[in-house]
């Protein structure tokens, strides 16, 4: 009797853990459960930014690595999914409930987490954090930022929209108007003038903060690209999230090039009716990142601090699905070198 008692007891503790993950959003993907793996093996919980898992993009890239780590590493996991509009005490209860539901190793996969993050790392000094694309200087010692060299696949982008464009004039859309973004704009347009001085840009912004319903909003993307389309852009690259599909939409309609971000949009099945239209995407190596970053936890060594991948350490390229780009691989290859080597120094903020 006593027995059953504390069996009880054991279960209405792992339900009540559950129902607190379930209330933020969680899907718990327990390796342990379906694989009968140590008790004792390493959890992690992810907690992703605006249009989660099927975003066909940046939050996309993540997941790759996440599942990677379960496969590989034989890692618990579960996943958190950001809301728009939400309020920060949102994030920061996410955060809180993977801890109580025994995450003690989080993901944090967007800027738009920083100062949750770091609240609630504050709070948990024996609880270790990695957040995406953003970083804190005076972030706690147990806060790891994952970062990427975004302008300088963005550069090699620009470098292909004006070897491809015949109107000499080409578009960028950014998804909401920030400092990260800022860099896929500044390393695009760099790009395009080191091949074409006088060639015409246009830039689309679709929110600016708080607001950050530009990374989720297609139908916005659609519309500015097609307002860019509509002035005579031939070349349009799109850093905006699931916001960038419905700009992809447009610019395929228009019978134009489309630039894909984050992951090789040209393979994602649900852009595939797109793909001819799609000349090549910037892919962020998220995915590279998130596993490495488990990795390291999992051997005991676990990354500290900031950690850069850019295009020396293959934390950005370029995709070439459906040999779009062949032609100018040389191009390409020369510019990759420039920046590599040292030659070219990319800005991280537009110019003009």
């Amino acid at each position: 009797m006593r027995r059953s008692m504390k069996l009880a007891a054991v279960v209405l503790s792992g339900s009540l853990g559950m129902a607190s993950l379930a209330a933020c959003g969680a899907k718990s993907t327990d390796t342990n459960a379906s694989s009968g793996s140590s008790s004792d093996a390493l959890k992690v919980g992810m907690a992703y930014d605006i249009g989660g898992r099927g975003d066909q993009s940046f939050n996309d890239s993540a997941a790759r690595g996440l599942d990677k780590a379960k496969a590989d590493l034989g890692v618990n996991v579960t996943e958190a999914e950001a809301k728009t509009g939400e309020a920060e005490a949102d994030k920061e209860t996410r955060l809180k409930n993977l801890i109580d539901g025994g995450y003690k190793t989080i993901v944090a996969v967007g800027f738009v987490y920083q100062q949750a993050v770091d609240k609630v790392a504050k709070d948990n000094p024996n609880v270790k954090f990695a957040i995406i694309d953003s970083n804190d200087k005076d972030q706690p010692s147990n806060v790891t930022s994952l970062l990427f060299a975004e302008q300088e696949g963005s550069y090699l982008a620009g470098v292909a929209a004006a070897n491809k464009s015949k109107a000499h004039h080409i578009g960028f859309i950014g998804g909401v108007q920030s400092e990260l973004i800022k860099k896929f704009e500044a390393g695009y347009k760099a790009g395009a003038k080191s091949v074409d001085p006088n060639i015409q840009i246009e830039t689309t912004y679709l929110t600016t903060p708080p607001d950050f319903s530009g990374f989720n909003s297609p139908d916005k993307g659609k519309e500015a690209a097609q307002g860019q389309l509509d002035k005579g852009a031939d070349v349009i690259y799109s850093a905006a999230g699931s916001s960038g599909n419905g700009a992809i939409e447009a610019v395929a309609n228009g019978g134009k090039w489309a630039i894909g971000v984050d992951s090789d949009q040209a393979s994602q099945p649900a852009l595939a009716k797109f793909k001819n239209n799609i000349l090549t995407s910037m892919v962020k190596n998220v995915d590279n990142a998130v596993y490495a970053y488990i990795d390291s936890v999992k051997k005991g060594t676990p990354f500290t601090g900031i950690k850069l991948f850019d295009l020396k350490a293959n934390g950005v390229s370029l995709a070439t699905t459906g040999g779009k780009i062949d032609d100018i691989q040389d191009k390409l290859k020369a510019a990759s070198d420039a920046i590599t080597s040292g030659a070219t120094t990319i800005p991280t903020a537009p110019t003009s």
